[in-house]
């Protein structure tokens, strides 16, 4: 086993224990969270926006996992520099921006109901904007890697 594959071999591992991860969530953890609420206040209906944006982000964060296995599987196969890995690269800066505008609207629902409830909700904006940031910096990243690609000399001659 050469160091290329076993070291892309390590990050596919990775990248699946991290979607089992986001699958656990998804089916534990909020709708228990979801429950024990519905529990503790019945009638209040408050969470729910918060649950959507959660699992949009789990599903958008599922998608860009998947697309960053298949580039993975590209680069194993010495396609680094084919319109393929070049598209994975597309939906996974697409998706970084979908989780930022999931996170948005997580913040200015948590700020509008903090106004009329008067709680608190520093904390979890603080959190939203860390999320933000991260996923600012994976999409900077990409963008990045997108660039060069572009610029390939296989993708030039296979364009023309």
């Amino acid at each position: 086993m050469n160091v290329k594959r076993g070291s892309t071999t390590f990050l596919k591992v990775i990248i699946f224990l991290i979607g089992i991860a986001v699958l656990a969530v998804c089916i534990f953890l909020l709708p228990e969270a979801a429950r024990r609420d519905a529990i503790e206040r019945p009638g209040d209906y408050s969470l729910y926006p918060l649950l959507v944006c959660a699992y949009g982000i789990c599903i958008t964060f599922s998608v860009a996992l998947y697309q960053v296995f298949k580039l993975l599987t590209y680069i194993e196969k010495n396609n680094a520099f084919s319109e393929l890995s070049l598209q994975s690269l597309k939906v996974i800066k697409k998706c970084a921006f979908t989780v930022i505008c999931f996170i948005l609207l997580a913040i200015v629902y948590l700020r509008v109901h903090a106004q009329f409830t008067g709680d608190d909700a520093a904390g979890p904006i603080s959190i939203g904007l860390m999320g933000i940031l991260a996923t600012s910096i994976i999409a900077a990243m990409v963008d990045a890697l997108q660039k060069p690609l572009k610029n390939a000399p296989d993708l030039k001659s296979k364009k023309e």
